[in-house]
């Protein structure tokens, strides 16, 4: 009878697709993000993308940085895209209040070695 069990429950393994039993694959290392940007007035938001859908902002820096934000509700969106300062809205109202993911993190600028001819 103990055999019978054991050929069953080996039987039960090998229909259990491996994708069940596999390690998680890694998280990617970057984001695509396919959330259209509208450039805006600011001196530090260079571009604005909202999915109303996922309730996903993303903001483009003028640095170059792109960072997107979850679940922000869509009258954060309108908000930001309403006011007159959308640099300070975005300090008050997102900037820390939502968790955020780096699409394109800001470069650190290279500084051009010295020639030194002796």
């Amino acid at each position: 009878m103990l055999r019978v069990s054991l050929a069953v429950f080996v039987a039960m393994l090998d229909a259990i697709p491996s994708a069940f039993c596999a390690e998680p694959s890694p998280a990617p290392n970057h984001v695509v993000s396919r959330i259209p940007r509208q450039p805006v007035q600011s001196t530090a938001i260079a571009k604005i993308g909202y999915s109303k859908r996922r309730h996903i902002l993303e903001i483009e820096f003028v640095n170059g940085a792109v960072y997107r934000y979850l679940d922000v509700p869509p009258a954060i969106y309108r908000g930001l895209m309403s006011a007159g300062s959308k640099a300070q809205f975005y300090d008050l109202n997102v900037k820390g209040h939502y968790r955020s993911i780096p699409i394109r993190p800001l470069q650190k600028q290279q500084v051009p070695a010295k020639n030194h001819s002796d």
